[in-house]
């Protein structure tokens, strides 16, 4: 990797409005002046074209195991070669990786291109790449490059994203090879809107909706907020809207906030995230998964069936796999997800 003056490349989707900008990216539509930047400050206007300046920045390299994005469905065991950039379109004021995403992009960074990324990826033995860490709509161009060549070396590629995107992003993401996406869904339409900062929630549902359409894998995830989104309502809201609009059978992941940020209220009690499970077993998921809890038992997959234990969970390792080709060994249910036993 070099470090580097980043060279900014054209943005793709953006019309001109009387020599303004509309950036069609994510749901936020910036219209930006001559000069001006958008509002995850990484795209900006010069002579009427839109610019995004982190094309190929890296702030952050590694690779790491897909539980950790979390994708429990999709190849489990793997690794995952992830890449993050700087910024974020979205202002939540609990950030867990703050430090990069309330950032804007450096003078001078680090560079990779799609090609250098795919090499490292065969390097370093990984099955496939992630784009995460921070909003990885932003690196979009950057995105679509890497999967592509991706798909030539038959490796998987994922998002970790708050689904922002507009309905076209998306679906040049999946063009381009996007096999499978983690999804935050934040809270009720209330909470989001003040505490991200004018986000619609219901545009994140929406991209939630075409995912599945498109024939992605998707996972929904939730960070659970004391006294922000850690009610009964909010909880089985997140919960009943997955069953209606994504399917019982969609994984949901809740996972324990720790003090970030300009936030500072404590972490989230284990009983909490253990309710919210409860929740949304209630409200009919047949996966629902405690996270940021090493060794919880709530923490496996089992059968929705027979309710057999398929894999086993320390943290982010898999200690067993006993799905079999997709299906419980024990009697033979079809499990929702991909790659179960690619490593047979």
């Amino acid at each position: 990797m070099n470090t580097s003056h980043s060279l900014p490349r054209k943005a793709q989707l953006q019309e001109v409005t009387e020599g303004k900008v509309r950036c069609l990216l994510c749901e936020r539509r910036c219209l930006i002046v001559e000069g001006g930047k958008g509002w995850c400050q990484t795209r900006f206007n010069q002579n009427a074209v839109l610019y995004t300046s982190i094309y190929g920045v890296i702030s952050s390299l590694s690779a790491n195991l897909i539980e950790k994005k979390p994708l429990y469905h999709f190849y489990p065991g793997s690794r995952a070669l992830t890449a993050g950039s700087w910024s974020c379109n979205f202002g939540c004021p609990w950030c867990q990786n703050w430090d990069i995403s309330k950032t804007p992009p450096p003078k001078q960074s680090r560079f990779m291109s799609p090609g250098t990324f795919i090499q490292e990826t065969i390097r370093q033995s990984c099955q496939g790449t992630s784009i995460s860490f921070n909003e990885p709509t932003l690196s979009f161009e950057w995105s679509l490059d890497v999967f592509q060549l991706a798909r030539e070396q038959d490796l998987y590629n994922t998002f970790v994203t708050n689904g922002y995107m507009t309905a076209k992003a998306l679906d040049m993401l999946f063009k381009a090879g996007l096999d499978a996406m983690n999804i935050d869904i934040k809270g009720k339409s209330t909470a989001v809107r003040k505490y991200c900062r004018g986000v619609d929630v219901d545009q994140v549902w929406a991209r939630c909706k075409q995912a599945k359409e498109l024939g992605l894998h998707l996972e929904i995830t939730t960070l659970i907020i004391p006294n922000v989104n850690d009610d009964d309502g909010s909880l089985d809201e997140i919960a009943s809207h997955i069953v209606e609009l994504l399917g019982d059978d969609t994984p949901w992941h809740v996972s324990g906030y720790h003090p970030a940020y300009r936030f500072t209220t404590p972490s989230t009690p284990i009983s909490t995230l253990e309710r919210a499970w409860a929740i949304g077993k209630k409200a009919g998921l047949k996966f629902v998964y405690v996270g940021n809890v090493p060794g919880h038992t709530k923490d496996h997959t089992y059968c929705p069936r027979c309710n057999e234990l398929l894999i086993e969970r320390l943290g982010l390792l898999v200690k067993r796999n006993l799905v079999k080709s997709g299906r419980c060994y024990a009697c033979g249910e079809i499990l929702p997800g991909a790659g179960w036993n690619w490593d047979r």
